[in-house]
Order: structure tokens, then C-alpha cells, then sequence
């Protein structure tokens, strides 16, 4: 062994020799990768105990069949466990990735509740459906016969994109529009790269293009085309534009530079993996790179952007939360992920002003204190008077959560109803709006949710608009036959 070096990759226990091409040595480093990575997925398979109440399935917005196809991967049978996830799912892999397991089906698994630590569904779920990818048993999107009606999806989104894929196979034309260049919404400029590679996005969008879908990108409602416009285009429309409008803080300083918007962050940061030309990336007005960052909000995207600040290269990274960990909205995972990271969290604290003149410098801060239950259940935070005190700060990031847009104004459509929350108002027995044969579903219409749920209302809305649309060529039909 001497004269032929062996060199082990770690977890596998399994060697090579050393005196190999650099391309034959990483051919190997995948293969015995893909086979450590399939062990791992039929080990957490096996574990499933297959319990007589499925928890983990009815606590999924999908309700996906999880026991049966982490059955069908623990026998080594990973072409059906794949086509059994997708047939509840649009994109498994996806939410593989990016689903708050711990909140949702991993959290309920009853192996969990024994205390030996929950069956990681989320990673099985992720491995299957990037195997069929690899294996080329994720089939293209074949549409149906065509019925000669067409639909308009204002939204490229997890709930836009799932109703387009589904009504396409129906037979409808489909025709998709949104305002970014690239389709995907969130998941594609909201989510960091490290959680959702933008390629596994990107193929997902160019499944559906390959279809026959039609994509408007760049497209924007109200400024290249009205909503009557678009209705009379097409024979159904459905608006799943997400929420995008942030949520702001009420504080002295809080329009001095250096203070951003998270999506601004984050879009900048993924348009920069992208390789787009990001002036505002490249000029350090939102990069962190030797920075201190102090990050306010307790939810996923706040988790996504101390996260980022991390990966540039911050000098120290601060999340700022008013309420303590057990009151925090986001993934408990996501925060642990954090804290290894190097994050720091600094609980029951909130921002009062921001200090500094033409730049930020700090961020003032006064501790919090929880009173009682708010309208949600939990316990609202109050000041605790005489506890201020100040943090330094180069770069803040306002992570408090997102808002409707006022799409009846961006739309050109002032009959759009909307709730007092600026959600779109729908029936919720058909999921059509207030204008006849316009739809809405996703976080437009609950607020901002998770994208599995997203998913769900897509899937949901494509039954009530394809039912809408036969009726409406039957009524067709009969006109012409009369006239």
C-alpha cells in the first residue's frame, strides 16, 4: 500500500486509490456520494414505525402518502416512493428543501413523540425526487387534448405555477405572467441559494416552458396591460402575485442609509448568484462583507438574511427579536442552524431609533417584557421602561414580514375586493374573487404562509376554475347552437 496512497471519504469507510485522474477521481467521489446518500435515505426510512395514525401525513398541507413512500424507499423501490410524492406535489424537491419539517411532518412523526428523534421526511423526500430527476423518470409535462379556452396566471409563484401545470395538462392554454425576468417568485429571489439551488428551481420553470406554458416575464399588470385587458384575453384569470410589500418600523433614524429591506438583501444576493450585474451588491450597499449587522424580526426571512450576512463575510451578525425563542414565528431548526453559523440572538429586544446621520452607526435598543396573550395567542411583548441600551451597526436589515400590495390600484381594477387586511376577498366555495371568472390563491389571499401551503391552494383553485370553465363552454355551446 505504500507505493498506492488510499484515501478515505469521510462517513462512507470506503477507499480508493490515489493514482487516478482527477476526472475519474471525481466520477468516484459522486457515485460513492450517491450511494452513502441512498443509504442514509432507506436508514431513515426504515425507521418509520408505518403507525395506524399517520400523523405526519395529516399534518402536511399536501397530505402527502409519506409512510407509504418511505416504505417504497427503505425497500429500495425509489421510482415509486418518487411517483408516489409526486402525485400530491408539483415540487417535492422543493419543499424537500425548504418546508419547516420540524413545524409540520417531521414534528408529528411518532417516533418523535417516543423521544428517539423524529424520521427526516424532509431529506428522504429531497433524495427520491433528485434521484428521479438524475435517473430521467420525471416525466415532461404532456399537455392535454387542447379545449380551446385559455388562461391567464398573474403570479409566477409556487401556487401560480402549480395551477399552471396542472390546468395545462388539462388541456388549457396557459399563459403565466409576472413581473421579475425569471419565473419562481420567492424561490427564486426571496430564498437564499444555500436552502433552494436556483438550478432545481430553474428546471422546475423549464419543465413547464418545455409544456407549452406561455411566461410573461417581466410583465407587469396595470402597466403593460389592465385587468380588463387580460380578461378579455383569456377565459379565466387567477391572481397569485404573493405578498411583497414589507412591513416597516416607525422610528427616529429609520430612513438613514444603510438601513435596507430584506427582499432587497436577499434579491440582490441571489440575482449576484445568478451572475447578474448587482450595482448596489457590488458597491456594498447590500452586502455585509466586513460589516456588522444587526437584523430585526424573528420569521424565516430573518433567518434567511443573518443566515446571507454569515456567508459574505459580516464581521458579527445580530437578530433582534422582541418576543423570547419560544414565541418566535420562525423554523426552531433555522434558528439552531443560525447559532452554529455564529449568529447572535438577542431575545426580548427591540429597535426604538437608529443612530448615526448620513450612515447608520447603531441601533437603539430597549428590552422587552411579555405580557399577555395577543389576538394570535401569544404573549404580547411590552417595553420594559429604563432597560435602553445601544448596539453597533453598519448595515441593518428590516425583517418584520410582508403585506398585500394594493392590487385593485396597481391593477387598474377598483371592483377587486380586498379584506381589511388588503388580502384579496374570495368565495371561499369556489375561490373566485369579486370579478367574475378571476380566481386568487397563495399568500394573496391567506396572508404570508409557507410555500407548501401556496402549493395546496394552487392544486385547490385548478378543480374550482376547471369546473368554471367547462360551464362556461357549455354556455357557449349552447349559444352557438341557438344562434
Amino acid at each position: 500500500m505504500a507505493d498506492s496512497p488510499m484515501l478515505k471519504f469521510v462517513g462512507t469507510g470506503q477507499a480508493y486509490p490515489e493514482k487516478r485522474s482527477a476526472d475519474d477521481r471525481a466520477d468516484d467521489f459522486l457515485e460513492i456520494s450517491r450511494s452513502f446518500l441512498l443509504e442514509r435515505a432507506e436508514e431513515q426510512a426504515a425507521r418509520c414505525s408505518q403507525c395506524g395514525v399517520p400523523y405526519c401525513s395529516t399534518h402536511c398541507p399536501l397530505h402527502n402518502h409519506i409512510p407509504d413512500w418511505l416504505r417504497l424507499t427503505a425497500e429500495g423501490r425509489l421510482r415509486e416512493a418518487y411517483e408516489l410524492s409526486n402525485l400530491t406535489s408539483t415540487m417535492p424537491e422543493i419543499c424537500g428543501r425548504i418546508c419547516p419539517q420540524d413545524r409540520l411532518c417531521e414534528g408529528n412523526c411518532v417516533i418523535e413523540f417516543s423521544g428517539h428523534g423524529a424520521v427526516t421526511i424532509g431529506s428522504v423526500e429531497k433524495f427520491i425526487t433528485d434521484t428521479a430527476w438524475k435517473e430521467g423518470w420525471v416525466e415532461p409535462l404532456v399537455p392535454g387534448k387542447p379545449l380551446g379556452q385559455s388562461v391567464g396566471v398573474i403570479g409566477a409563484g409556487p401556487a401560480g405555477l402549480t395551477t399552471a401545470e396542472y390546468l395545462r395538462v388539462a388541456g388549457y392554454e396557459v399563459h403565466v405572467y409576472d413581473r421579475h425576468d425569471r419565473a419562481g417568485g420567492l424561490l427564486t429571489y426571496g430564498i437564499p441559494g444555500f436552502k433552494l439551488e436556483k438550478d432545481v428551481v430553474m428546471r422546475r420553470v423549464q419543465r413547464l416552458k418545455d409544456g407549452g406554458i406561455i411566461f410573461h416575464e417581466g410583465f407587469e399588470v396595470g402597466r403593460d396591460a389592465t385587468m380588463e385587458e387580460l380578461r378579455d384575453r383569456h377565459d379565466a384569470i387567477l391572481i397569485a402575485t404573493g405578498v411583497y410589500k414589507p412591513r416597516d418600523i416607525k422610528a427616529p433614524g429609520v430612513g438613514a442609509a444603510g438601513i435596507v429591506k430584506a427582499l432587497d438583501f436577499l434579491t440582490a444576493s441571489n440575482r449576484a448568484g445568478f451572475g447578474d450585474v448587482v450595482p448596489e451588491h457590488e458597491d456594498g450597499t447590500l452586502h455585509a462583507s466586513g460589516k456588522k449587522v444587526v437584523v430585526i424580526g424573528g420569521g424565516d426571512t430573518a433567518m434567511d438574511c443573518v443566515r446571507t450576512a454569515i456567508r459574505q463575510g459580516a464581521t458579527s451578525v445580530k437578530c433582534l427579536y422582541r418576543r423570547d425563542r419560544d414565541n418566535m414565528p420562525g423554523s426552531q431548526r433555522e434558528v439552531q442552524n443560525a447559532e452554529e453559523e455564529g449568529v447572535e440572538f438577542v431575545w426580548l429586544s427591540a429597535p426604538i431609533a437608529f443612530e448615526g446621520t448620513e450612515h447608520v452607526t447603531g441601533v437603539k435598543v430597549t428590552k422587552m417584557r411579555l405580557g399577555q396573550p395577543d389576538a394570535s395567542g401569544r404573549r404580547a411583548p411590552e417595553a420594559d421602561p429604563g432597560t435602553e441600551y445601544s448596539l453597533d451597526a453598519d448595515l441593518v436589515i428590516k425583517a418584520l414580514g410582508y403585506d398585500p400590495e394594493e392590487l385593485p390600484k396597481l391593477f387598474g381594477a377598483e371592483d377587486l375586493s380586498v379584506t381589511r387586511w388588503g388580502t384579496l376577498r374570495v368565495d371561499h366555495k369556489t375561490m373566485m374573487t369579486s370579478m367574475d371568472g378571476v380566481f386568487a390563491a397563495g399568500d394573496i389571499v391567506r396572508g404570508a404562509s409557507l410555500v407548501v401551503w401556496a402549493i395546496r391552494d394552487g392544486r385547490d383553485v385548478t378543480e374550482h376554475m376547471h369546473r368554471y370553465l367547462k360551464a362556461k363552454a357549455k354556455v357557449a355551446a349552447g349559444e352557438r347552437v341557438a344562434a
